[in-house]
């Protein structure tokens, strides 16, 4: 679903509520004050939309029972995509895998699409196509085409907790670009992964993305993060995809978010179109994403969402 918008860090108090964005994020901090809406050197002076408020600021380390019921949901998003790769095809409309998908977690999982209805969103996914970076809308009239590559990000919630992921789908015979791009992405989301432990920072999440992709030639966006994520879709902390190792909050075991890198061809610049919820690159170069819900734990981290060809990654 919505990746996070990342909240510049100020050190002001403020009585807005905290957010999940209002632009680029200042160097990464464990501080936990609230930001301001009048901090000059953080540029957060307009009024935060709707969508960008969690009412959950402060991380919430999940119980060994919440784990579980979080495992469960993970296990079951992971059974919605083993379901898509029968289906995405060309030829098919992004609105039609919408509602397979809607259809296959209501009554095949008795499961919730978390998506639909949160931030008054009407689907149960995004659809991200070609230069499409995060938030693309189904289409009914959008047919996948030999060439593309897609991004479907869903959510799944049962028994009260929530599972995010996504994965690109490559259509027919894609250019060897594109397929590198989508390769580069994959890869710099595990790298991030694999840091994930105790005692390491969000920091050092960030700096293996970013040191990972740019070797690769491509660039990190930076107005969109990960999360936490729980009992609601959007928990502290944010997990962006770059930084500096050894800064930011401690990990804890416990404590479960998403790792969802934004990779672009060309800048990592955005914009948003007049939907309100499609996020483009601003040179219409093609961007790539993928994601996983992890649960750090005593010794180093689980991918709640892992798919079953990728056992060998666990």
């Amino acid at each position: 679903m919505r990746s996070a918008r990342p909240v510049r860090s100020c050190r002001a108090p403020s009585t807005l509520r905290p957010s999940f964005g209002c632009g680029l994020a200042c160097s990464q901090s464990s501080t936990r004050t609230l930001p301001t809406t009048s901090c000059a050197k953080c540029c957060c002076a307009t009024p935060l939309p709707a969508w960008r408020l969690s009412p959950v600021t402060k991380v919430q380390l999940k119980t060994p029972r919440e784990q579980e019921l979080m495992r469960h949901s993970g296990q079951l998003l992971s059974q919605v995509f083993q379901m898509l790769d029968g289906f995405v095809a060309a030829g098919i409309t992004t609105m039609e895998i919408d509602r397979q998908v809607e259809d296959f977690i209501t009554n095949t999982l008795k499961a919730r699409p978390a998506s639909k209805g949160q931030y008054d969103y009407p689907y149960s996914l995004n659809s991200s196509i070609n230069e499409v970076v995060c938030h693309g809308m189904p289409s009914a009239s959008r047919k996948l085409k030999n060439g593309d590559i897609v991004n479907l990000d869903i959510t799944l919630e049962k028994d009260g907790f929530i599972a995010d992921s996504s994965k690109m789908y490559l259509i027919g015979d894609v250019a060897p670009a594109a397929r590198q791009l989508a390769r580069a992405s994959y890869e710099a989301m595990w790298k991030g992964i694999e840091t994930v432990r105790p005692g390491a920072t969000l920091g050092d999440i960030g700096h293996a993305i970013q040191q990972y992709a740019e070797k690769q030639g491509y660039s990190v966006v930076r107005e969109y993060c990960g999360h936490g994520i729980g009992r609601e879709m959007h928990e502290a902390p944010q997990i962006l995809h770059y930084g500096r190792p050894g800064t930011g909050e401690a990990l804890q075991a416990g404590m479960t978010f998403t790792i969802e890198p934004m990779i672009n061809q060309g800048t990592y610049k955005t914009k948003t179109k007049k939907d309100g919820w499609t996020v483009v690159t601003r040179d219409k170069k093609l961007s790539a994403q993928w994601e996983h819900t992890v649960l750090v734990t005593n010794q180093g981290c689980e991918v709640l969402t892992l798919r079953s060809e990728e056992k060998n990654r666990a």
